[in-house]
């Protein structure tokens, strides 16, 4: 295992952020090299923003199995917040640290070193085997939507492995089968050209902060209800089968009140499993951050000119980013905010595969033999992603596999993965190979 840590490390020593714009280009350079020394076929192949790099091997069986990844990785910022620089992976006490480690090139190579091992045992890989890793994940995918609309032929396969997979906080494997969506945007609004002393225009100049507090106010009410016009009428409640599903999870609240220093959760949800449905088969609303005047120490009286908020929704079946823009539009214009402006940066539907589809089966079984507590299906997290392309246009049912698990920080400082589980989770897609040898 150790080549394949030290293969994960030179890529997780290459600045790839998409929101950025940092080491696109390399990155999708190094990814494509590691698809060639396995005797992948390979193109990066261009999109509006960053290359998608694909890479295809034929094996034994009739079967293609798609595994999608995404080398692009968050911004490490606040950088003063990490034990070690973000871009230097650094091992302690078994776990790597970098960021991008558990989102998403630990699982990447992970698949690779499974690759190995079948490779090295067999000669030949069980099925075909397509590689999608795309650069602009963690920005919404914001170009591969019409990538993988125009080339459906050349991607289209059997059954999808999503990015991300791994354990729950009681270290057992789960499924996780579906994913939420997203409509991501910045409000911005502008009062003047310029900031002015408070003194001189704070009773008798409009304040940009103001503005946008009062209409960010108007979002929701004090009971968490989203007020835009109509935006409910597409929600789609989880079937009885999710709801079983829901209720063998374990119970998160003691978990979510000691990791996340909370006295309770809300709208007063107490309840375990009206907790978890509440937790992804509702939308919501969310300021991500906010931006206006002056933050630095000390005080300085001035009244600002310009303000901005960024705000997500997450979406649930059958709600569509689109829907939610016009929505959130006319209910601004409605309460007389014409006057801000609405940024669309991403946003994608949610999808969700059916939990009693063979390929969920499939999955299952080859985490028999790998972990020692048996997996859990999770319907749906609250995570989003471009899932919905791959069911939309490819028509595959999705599964996951990785090395995540409740201590790796995902997007956060000090992002890290087990070598042990890295390992568990390279012999779980072999065996998924293996598997699909007589799907």
């Amino acid at each position: 295992m150790g080549e394949s840590v030290d293969e994960l490390s030179r890529l997780l020593a290459q600045p790839s952020v998409a929101a950025q714009n940092l080491g696109i280009e390399e990155c999708a350079e190094l990814v494509a090299g590691a698809l060639k020394a396995r005797g992948f076929s390979v193109s990066i192949m261009p999109t509006g923003g960053s290359p998608v790099v694909f890479g295809e091997r034929k094996g034994q069986g009739d079967a293609t199995l798609i595994s999608y990844n995404h080398y692009d990785v968050q911004p490490a910022e606040p950088l003063e917040l990490w034990d070690s620089p973000p871009f230097e992976p650094t091992l302690r006490d078994g776990r790597l640290y970098a960021r991008g480690v558990s989102d998403n090139k630990g699982n990447f190579t992970a698949r690779l070193h499974a690759i190995d091992a079948i490779l090295d045992r067999e000669g030949e890989l069980p099925c075909n085997v397509k590689f999608i890793v795309e650069g602009e994940e963690e920005i919404g995918s914001v170009n591969l939507e019409p990538f993988v609309k125009a080339n459906k032929d050349l991607l289209a396969g059997d059954v999808c492995v999503w990015e991300v997979g791994g354990v729950d906080h009681e270290n057992a494997p789960i499924q996780m089968l579906g994913l939420r969506g997203i409509c991501y945007v910045e409000l911005r609004v502008r009062t003047a050209i310029r900031d002015v002393h408070s003194g001189t225009g704070g009773s008798i100049f409009p304040n940009a902060a103001w503005r946008l507090v009062w209409a960010l106010s108007t979002l929701k009410d004090p009971y968490e209800n989203i007020l835009l016009p109509g935006f409910y009428d597409s929600v789609i409640p989880p079937t009885p089968r999710e709801k079983e599903l829901l209720a063998q999870l374990p119970d998160m609240r003691a978990h979510y009140r000691e990791v996340y220093g909370l006295e309770g959760f809300l709208k007063g949800v107490d309840d375990p499993l009206e907790l978890a449905i509440q937790a992804v088969y509702q939308p919501t609303c969310t300021i991500c951050g906010l931006n206006s005047g002056y933050q630095g120490e000390g005080s300085k009286t001035v009244l600002p000119a310009e303000a901005s908020a960024k705000v997500d929704f997450r979406l649930v079946p059958d709600q569509r980013p689109q829907q939610v823009l016009a929505q959130l539009r006319e209910h601004l214009d409605a309460h007389g905010f014409s006057d801000i402006e609405i940024v669309y940066l991403g946003g994608n539907p949610g999808a969700k595969t059916d939990p009693d589809h063979p390929a969920v089966g499939l999955a299952v079984r080859a985490a028999e033999d790998v972990y020692d507590k048996p997996t859990r299906i999770n319907p749906m997290i609250g995570g989003s992603g471009p899932n919905f392309m791959f069911q939309e246009y490819l028509g595959v049912p999705i599964i996951s596999n990785g090395a995540n698990d409740a201590d790796s920080r995902a997007h956060a400082p000090n992002e890290s993965i087990s070598l042990d589980l890295y390992a568990k989770a390279a012999k779980h897609f072999a065996r998924i190979l293996m598997l699909m040898r007589d799907y």
